[in-house]
């Protein structure tokens, strides 16, 4: 898919305008050695452009979604040239076709283990917004991004039919956990855009820990996969659909009450025991007349059912953090540049992996102030990231532990 060509301005290098040593700290580039020697695309022989180059350069592009690839390498390659002190050497930019065959050799494998290894919840006990009593809160849910339609990617990954017609591009799903109270967004599976939520949703809940509180909506809860979420050892606060049978077993004094759930309609005496509650919502009774949430918590002195009643609406959080993964991060209609499926695969991860940066600048930002993550402004922060200075020691392909090169890169 063409994209109009927007240039950054004639000597300009991405640490001015890219917080690389947050990158840097993010995805250390010992981190990202292990990976490409262990997926075998380590580069073999010196190259215009080397394989641990080519990684931050995915990361970069999802942070100048309306900038040309070839501009967003140019910076690349002169922030590169400035930490190695070649303040008037030429830096030769590679052109599309060479910057495709530099990631197409690379794939997306080297991507997903980065992002799976290293992406995941940063809180401490400090984070404000982070913690329901004991418990470490996150959410899961779903969205979809728009992939540029080509011939290699349309079949692969499908389009949403409406009754207006079909979509415009071909679509991938993704599934994510979201840490509510940094946004970070980990555990994220994708897709093609055919493949159910709570398909994807299966690996996601793998990476739920004991100690964490996971809440999600009705369209998530199956018996198989609230099973498989509880047996990670978190504690569950999911909402059920009204066709879910959750009879009365036994009425609790905060009027919550435990019941069993089963696979399907079938009552087993194998069932999981839960605790269910049942609530309205003041002014909403008659879009939503009941909220019908179930818990793995049993204790109501460890969690009162007016708490987690209010405490299932925080489930939100993730829409947020969505938001600013496909609006004020990639930018609102602006659809990924890949134009082959293996290329999609890896620039989600790069997409996934800036928003993780950029979310780690901002929890860094609330620890030092002392105050929620949430007051602080996503869409400011990436211009904080776009823009701020970097120190020629904070760039990881700088090869600080290797004597000054004379090679650009």
């Amino acid at each position: 898919m063409a994209r109009t060509r927007a240039d950054l301005g004639a000597g300009v290098r991405l640490s001015d305008l890219l917080s690389v040593g947050e990158m840097g700290r993010a995805f250390p580039l010992a981190r990202v050695n292990e990976v490409l020697a262990r997926t075998g695309k380590g580069s073999r022989r010196q190259r215009l452009l080397p394989a641990h180059v080519v990684v931050y350069y995915v990361i970069a592009l999802s942070l100048f979604m309306q900038v040309s690839c070839q501009e967003v390498l140019r910076c690349l390659l002169e922030g590169l040239r400035w930490l190695h002190g070649q303040a008037t050497a030429a830096v030769p930019v590679a052109g599309e076709s060479g910057i495709s065959q530099a990631r197409t050799r690379l794939g997306a494998e080297p991507m997903r283990q980065l992002h799976d290894a290293l992406v995941g919840p940063i809180a401490t006990p400090r984070t404000r917004g982070a913690w329901y009593r004991r418990w470490h809160l996150v959410s899961l849910d779903g969205s979809t991004l728009d992939v540029p339609d080509t011939k290699a990617n349309a079949p692969v990954f499908g389009r949403q039919h409406t009754a207006r017609g079909q979509a415009a591009f071909p679509q991938i799903r993704l599934v994510s956990l979201v840490e509510n109270g940094t946004h970070v967004l980990f555990g994220a599976q994708w897709a093609p855009y055919a493949t159910g939520e709570r398909t994807l949703a299966a690996a996601t809940v793998e990476r739920l820990q004991s100690g964490m509180l996971c809440l999600a909506d009705r369209g998530f809860y199956s018996y198989a996969l609230w099973q498989a979420a509880h047996q990670t050892g978190a504690d569950l606060l999911w909402r059920v659909a009204k066709n879910v049978q959750l009879p009365v077993e036994q009425r609790l004094a905060d009027g919550s009450f435990l019941t069993h759930v089963h696979p399907g309609q079938a009552r087993h005496r194998d069932g999981l025991l839960v605790r269910a509650i049942e609530y309205q919502l003041p002014g909403l009774a008659e879009a939503e007349p009941l909220y019908r949430v179930i818990t793995t918590i049993l204790d109501i002195e460890q969690a009162p059912a007016a708490e987690l009643a209010a405490l299932y609406h925080e489930r939100w959080e993730i829409e947020t953090a969505l938001d600013e993964l496909k609006t004020h991060l990639r930018g609102g209609r602006i659809v990924l540049r890949s134009k082959t499926p293996e290329l999609v695969a890896q620039e989600f991860y790069g997409l996934m992996m800036a928003h993780f940066a950029v979310r780690g600048l901002m929890h860094e930002a609330a620890l030092q102030d002392d105050v929620d993550p949430d007051e602080l402004s996503f869409t400011h922060a990436v211009r904080v990231v776009r823009r701020k200075l970097s120190t020629g020691g904070d760039f990881p392909p700088s090869g600080l532990a290797d004597p000054p090169s004379t090679d650009p890169l």
